[in-house]
């Protein structure tokens, strides 16, 4: 029964520790508004050529 005891003061201390930390509240948590990127003024296309194959179709 002592060890119950024990438990339940050291369960009655840890509620008491964690209501002791104050939640945070959603407008803390809120990311800043980030900057609009506008698209690019002209696209450029790369072409690949292959010159060269290393042989593991040989495989």
């Amino acid at each position: 029964m002592r060890e119950a005891d024990e438990l339940t003061g050291l369960l009655q201390a840890w509620r008491e520790d964690i209501d002791s930390v104050p939640f945070p509240t959603f407008a803390e948590l809120l990311i800043p508004a980030q900057k609009q990127r506008s698209a690019p003024s002209h696209v450029t296309t790369a072409s690949v050529q292959v010159t060269k194959t290393t042989g593991w179709s040989d495989i």
